[in-house]
């Protein structure tokens, strides 16, 4: 695959939530990454494995999420091209939750001692990593909001208009339709719903003409009520990095 094309995506995010120079990006275009295929519904990284080397996403979708005693799975978060979703565990060692492809996705794996190299001859791109990681975060505070507070359908919404935001970062949202490769199941597990109740929800806001979700695609039916179901304040994604 072209190096161009597998790096694209990051540089275009790590270039909206912090600037890089000529000199940056020719370091993180000289990274060694091995490009794999991976099968949707495969695990990436494990709950409690030792991983060597962090997966940059390149093409595709990818879950966090972690499984209770007893079976019930969480989705803690969506991870989209462009995206390190287990950055992470460069300085945590063992992973605490799955990582999870929900596609068959295209990904990109760089070793931890690449990137501790990189970080250590690069100052820069150390404090561009850290907002990075800081912004997830951010999304991971705003999601226990969702979960916790928010009735059903806003969850809903919520999370459509979030994913809708970041998949424009890096020019892959454009008009009114756009990817969300969730089964029904999924969304309930990132809504914290059964997935009756994720069904319910879908179809009341087709019902609605709010959004339409089928076949792994959200259509948006009207603007005006999905804003004002999801009361979506974007500052959380700090998308501009010079505030």
């Amino acid at each position: 695959m072209d190096r161009e094309l597998v790096l694209a995506a990051l540089l275009r995010r790590l270039n909206t939530v912090s600037g890089l120079d000529d000199a940056d990006i020719a370091a993180i275009r000289a990274l060694p990454i091995a490009v794999r295929q991976w099968e949707a519904g495969r695990a990436i990284v494990a709950d409690g494995s030792r991983p060597t080397e962090c997966c940059l996403v390149i093409e595709g979708f990818c879950v966090r999420a972690k499984t209770t005693v007893s079976g019930q799975r969480q989705i803690l978060s969506i991870h989209i091209a462009g995206e390190i979703p287990d950055l992470q565990n460069l300085h945590l060692h063992r992973m605490d939750h799955d990582l999870i492809a929900v596609v068959a996705s295209t990904l990109g794996f760089i070793s931890h001692a690449s990137l501790r190299a990189l970080t250590r001859a690069r100052p820069n791109i150390t404090e561009v990593l850290w907002r990075d990681t800081l912004i997830d975060a951010a999304i991971f505070r705003e999601w226990i909001v969702n979960v916790g507070q928010r009735p059903a359908p806003s969850r809903l919404a919520h999370t459509v208009v979030e994913l809708r935001r970041r998949l424009a970062i890096t020019g892959r949202a454009a008009g009114d339709t756009f990817e969300m490769p969730l089964t029904q199941e999924q969304i309930g597990e990132a809504l914290g719903i059964t997935p009756v109740h994720a069904n319910r929800i879908i179809r009341q806001l087709r019902d609605e003409r709010i959004i339409d979700i089928s076949r792994g695609r959200v259509a948006v039916l009207d603007e005006a009520k999905l804003a004002e179901l999801a009361q979506f304040d974007d500052r959380y994604l700090h998308q501009d990095a010079s505030l």
